[in-house]
């Protein structure tokens, strides 16, 4: 089992929280985690990084979000505002001397890891977008839920909303609605409301990945979606196998918006299997 600690690390101007795991010597995979009212990198990645060794960790609760800082002047929208959160997870690879790293991406963090391909394509090695935002389709009924979260804000919305990003919540048990109490809280906190409402102002132009994009993206990919998804649907994954180059696409059943958690050893083996087969990810090293 991997130790992780956290820190906080000064980016240039902005200030990340980064739970860190493994040898800093080894492999770099950059973890991105997703949108939603108190989602960190914590609650995405832990089982995760704990569990798969080879590697150096370095999962950041990206700006904006959790314990990382929250600028007032944030820019508002989807598009706008990842702009900023790109610039500043550029700004920690560089704080961590990191050159070129792996980068997984859930979501909303999917989304930014493309962005951050299409800026500086030299620092990465491999790709694994899980349930990624970005493709252009319309919004589930669900991902306005979670948008909306703060128009009726309360444990019984959170536990609500958590049901929808799975496909079975026995994996929590009994505890569901504790975590959802627990996650509700914490989702109360000012800062992480005003960063998520002027994450999700809505914008003239939403940000979208077209096809010639994508086909400019000649990293290795693989594209990982749950079959149940009510968040981010399949089709989503399905466009983005089909119009990246060198992309992979495994469907996984019985699974929801949280494959990490719901499916995790079958997504470790997944991931595990494709970084071990790009071996020029180094933590220090250019």
């Amino acid at each position: 089992m991997n130790t992780i600690t956290t820190r906080d690390v000064q980016a240039e101007a902005w200030r990340l929280n980064v739970l860190e795991a493994g040898d800093t010597e080894a492999p770099a995979i950059l973890w991105l985690h997703g949108s939603g009212p108190g989602v960190s990198a914590r609650s995405n990645w832990a089982e995760l990084v704990e569990t798969m060794p080879d590697y150096h960790h370095i999962a950041p609760d990206v700006l904006g979000f959790a314990d990382s800082e929250h600028p007032e002047d944030l820019p508002a929208g989807v598009g706008a505002s990842s702009v900023t959160r790109v610039d500043s997870l550029f700004a920690l690879l560089d704080a961590l001397d990191v050159h070129k790293t792996h980068v997984v991406g859930n979501s909303l963090g999917g989304m930014l890891a493309i962005l951050m391909l299409q800026r500086q394509p030299e620092r990465f090695d491999r790709v694994i977008l899980m349930g990624s935002a970005g493709a252009p389709l319309p919004p589930s009924e669900n991902l306005i839920k979670m948008v909306l979260y703060y128009t009726n804000e309360s444990p019984d919305a959170m536990e609500n909303l958590l049901q929808h990003f799975m496909h079975d919540t026995s994996s929590f048990g009994d505890t569901l609605r504790e975590v959802a109490k627990e996650r509700a809280e914490f989702a109360a906190r000012s800062d992480i409301r005003r960063s998520h409402e002027r994450t999700f102002t809505p914008e003239p132009t939403p940000l979208f990945f077209t096809a010639e994009q994508l086909g400019e993206v000649d990293h290795e990919v693989l594209v990982v979606h749950g079959r149940e998804d009510s968040i981010i649907s399949v089709d989503a994954s399905y466009y983005y196998a089909k119009h990246l180059p060198n992309a992979q696409l495994h469907v996984l059943p019985h699974a929801g918006h949280w494959v990490q958690i719901e499916q995790a050893s079958r997504f470790r083996a997944l991931a595990e299997l494709f970084l071990s087969e790009g071996a020029s990810a180094t933590g220090g090293q250019a």
